[in-house]
């Protein structure tokens, strides 16, 4: 099965997380918790952490983010995680990986497997697609 959606990020908040011991590379790492609001076959919320070896400036960088949804895909109703992470150049979008993790489905997203993905749009949309079963 395939549902697509949009998503809104409505909270993006930095935390003082930082690695242990302090290592300085050339990108600096930060850690964010964010919060998603999704519309479409893709409908519920989520929850985000965020890490990402990033430069603001240059817009380059790599980030892994573990996402807990809940909501409802295609009407089915329930919760499960994914993860996903890119790299950036500062205009592109490479080496993308995309996940749900197995056994993390409930309700009626129970035995949920699959893969996805997201990007944003030209105008600055956020889009995300799952393929997925329900086993």
């Amino acid at each position: 099965m395939k549902a697509t959606g949009t998503f809104e990020i409505t909270a993006f908040d930095p935390t003082d997380l930082l690695p242990r011991p302090p290592i300085t590379t050339g990108l600096p790492v930060g850690v964010t918790t964010m919060t998603k609001e999704y519309a479409g076959e893709i409908e519920g919320q989520s929850a985000t952490l965020f890490t990402a070896a990033f430069d603001i400036a240059s817009g380059a960088g790599t980030y892994v983010a573990m996402e807990s949804f809940e909501g409802a895909l295609n009407g089915k109703a329930g919760a499960f995680n994914f993860v996903h992470s890119a790299t950036t150049g500062g205009t592109d979008r490479t080496d993308e990986f995309f996940h749900i993790v197995p056994a993390s489905g409930t309700g009626e997203l129970s035995g949920i497997t699959g893969t996805g993905a997201l990007y944003v749009d030209e105008r600055g949309g956020h889009h995300i697609w799952f393929e997925y079963d329900l086993g």
